[in-house]
């Protein structure tokens, strides 16, 4: 029996053994890097083939170097159960991270976009664990007289103590947010990418917007970066706040979305044109600090308020110092109620157990595994990679991007390779299809410019209808797709009704 393991974006690691050798194996690997978790299907497509794995969460990374910590759980073995599957998260929720912005609006409940996995595994033979990665131990290193020094791929230990040995192991275990470039961004900014940072977002907000109810001087909400990301965010949060806050957005770049298509550009820039968002283009951020008494005070004073007893019991004020990029800007200072950081990125790769031989993962710069044109990591033919733990370059040299679509196609190519990798078969190179880009810009807005019709941007209802339906499509397990269909037709018919009653209500009150 050969036994595999798989790490799954972006907070997700899968070991599985296989049970016998499969003549077929279908999509191994619809998972998601930066904007999308993988995708449940895999489980259901092990089972059906025979297989049993273990699925376990994004990990700490200490430099290579395992450190054991006082009061750590005692290492033991794991026994692989027969034709079972065992799914390891760090999260006991799966999170289809393209719709995080929805729940900033309400137009999603938690429950349609971060299924618990206890849910979706129901009846499916499936046992659900939350641990965490702590050190991985690949023993499939390539020296100089041979390809491999053992038998098995590697171990993988948990932090929970369990020791999993493994076969093959595919790393996707996507990637967090880099906070630590600038001065104060860990302290006081908050990131925008797993739901807990949505849930964090949506109370502070929640708060802001509450504590100022009837004041007359709005909510400030900073957003830095003008990515994909940042746009979106922007165009969230200042739907939600609309003439109750301001929201400014900050870019190194003169432009937003550099790598956009030119007509998801434009639509974006009209949303937010029209939503009075201040675009803050060739800006840095230098540092991001506190507010003093003097600021706050100084501030309310140019804006005509006073800094009275209920001023005293606002939230903290925070002071963004900008550093201008291009040539002819000057510097400026922001004040904001609320900072959301949208700018880098860096891989949740495991770390690595020292040994009596050099096996270290070869990363790039930004602390990707470099892999070959099948995805495998480079020197360890039983390690695949996909999503933002990898790094790929096209045909013509350039580094592939890290985006959802991205890792989608790559789960296919990983799933195919794991298959003719076990069953000595030639494997596949990796070849990317771009499909073309979307964006949600709100409620009831969104951009789509798909590749196959040069020119063609579907935006506003049309684009937002289309992207929900194309998100819909890609949900885990049928049963989960047919509840959150049902759920969106029934909030889109009372929503209609709602409105179609309150152009009635204008109507006889006009009249």
């Amino acid at each position: 029996m050969a036994q595999m393991a798989l790490s799954a974006s972006p907070t997700l690691t899968l070991f599985n053994r296989v049970s016998g050798r499969s003549k077929q194996w279908g999509m191994l690997f619809p998972g998601s890097s930066r904007k999308l978790a993988i995708n449940m299907s895999i489980l259901m497509n092990f089972r059906s083939k025979g297989f049993s794995f273990v699925a376990s969460g994004a990990t700490q990374w200490n430099g290579g170097v395992a450190e054991l910590v006082e009061g750590e759980a005692a290492s033991r073995p794991y026994t692989w159960p027969d034709k079972k599957v065992l799914l390891v998260d760090q999260s006991e929720r799966f999170v289809f991270k393209p719709m995080l912005y929805e729940l900033l609006t309400g137009e999603v409940d938690a429950w349609e976009i971060a299924p618990r996995f206890s849910d979706l595994l129901a009846n499916t033979g499936v046992q659900f664990f939350q641990d965490r990665v702590k050190v991985l131990h690949p023993s499939d290193h390539l020296r100089m007289n041979g390809p491999t020094v053992s038998s098995c791929g590697g171990t993988v230990h948990l932090e929970s103590g369990l020791v999993i040995e493994y076969d093959w192991l595919v790393l996707a275990l996507g990637a967090e947010a880099k906070l630590d470039v600038v001065p104060g961004a860990a302290e006081f900014a908050l990131p925008f990418s797993t739901l807990e940072d949505a849930c964090r977002v949506d109370n502070r907000l929640r708060t802001l917007e509450r504590k100022r109810f009837g004041r007359d001087f709005p909510i400030r909400v900073a957003v830095v970066g003008c990515g994909y990301s940042g746009v979106e965010l922007a165009a969230t949060v200042s739907e939600r706040l609309q003439d109750k806050g301001i929201v400014q957005a900050i870019n190194v770049e003169t432009t937003i979305c550099p790598t956009a298509p030119p007509g998801n550009r434009e639509a974006a820039l009209k949303v937010l044109s029209s939503r009075n968002v201040e675009l803050l283009l060739g800006y840095f951020v230098r540092c991001i600090r506190k507010a003093s008494i003097s600021e706050v005070s100084e501030k309310q004073t140019e804006s005509g308020t006073l800094l009275d007893a209920a001023a005293e019991h606002e939230p903290e004020k925070l002071i963004l110092e900008l550093q201008p990029a291009e040539r002819g800007l000057q510097s400026q200072i922001l004040e904001a109620d609320l900072i959301l950081w949208t700018v880098g990125s860096k891989p949740q790769l495991p770390q690595l157990e020292p040994c009596e031989w050099p096996h270290e993962l070869p990363l790039n710069a930004r602390g990707q595994a470099e892999t070959d044109e099948t995805l495998r990591v480079k020197g360890h033919p039983r390690i695949f990679a996909v999503g933002d733990s990898s790094s790929l370059r096209d045909s013509k040299g350039k580094l592939l991007p890290a985006t959802a679509q991205v890792a989608f196609q790559q789960a296919d190519f990983a799933g195919w390779n794991l298959w003719a990798a076990i069953n000595d078969r030639p494997l596949l190179p990796f070849r990317f299809q771009n499909l073309g880009e979307m964006m949600t810009l709100g409620r009831n807005d969104a951009a789509i410019s798909p590749s196959f019709i040069e020119g063609l941007t579907l935006e506003g209802p049309i684009g937002h209808a289309a992207r929900k339906l194309a998100y819909l499509i890609r949900l885990p397990t049928d049963e989960h797709r047919l509840k959150v269909g049902i759920s969106w037709l029934t909030k889109s018919a009372i929503d209609s009704v709602a409105a179609v009653q309150s152009s009635v209500i204008k109507v006889l009150s006009g009249s």
